[in-house]
Order: C-alpha cells, then structure tokens, then sequence
C-alpha cells in the first residue's frame, strides 16, 4: 500500500493487483504503476523486491532487483 501511495505522490497512476504467476509462483501482491523505472528505483524502499517493464508481447523483463 505505501509504494503504491509513493507512485500516486509522484504522480505515476498505480494500481495493486496480485503477482503474475510468471513472475511468481507465491501468493502476493503487486504495484503496476506507468512511468519511469529508474526513477522508482531511487526511492529505496524495503517492500520492493523487483521491478520489472510489461513488454508488448505480454512477457516480462526484469530491470532491478533487490
């Protein structure tokens, strides 16, 4: 919830919905959010574990992870 409302602030719309299955095979949530990923790699917070980029086909790539 607080990385969510850290997207909103800096005014990236951003959503929670639950973790890809491709991207993981636990239960958990997750933060869609459109905007830049090195800018929320600079906000340093612990409950990010990875962020990755939604590519066209669908598939996923991985730009940072913890």
């Amino acid at each position: 919830m607080s990385f969510k409302k850290k997207c909103e602030k800096e005014g990236y719309p951003a959503t929670i919905m639950p973790v890809p299955r491709n991207l993981s095979s636990s239960c958990g949530t997750c933060v869609k959010f459109t905007g830049e990923a090195q800018t929320a790699q600079n906000w340093n917070s612990d409950e990010v574990e990875q962020l990755v980029k939604i590519l066209e086909t669908g598939s996923f790539q991985v730009i940072w992870h913890s």
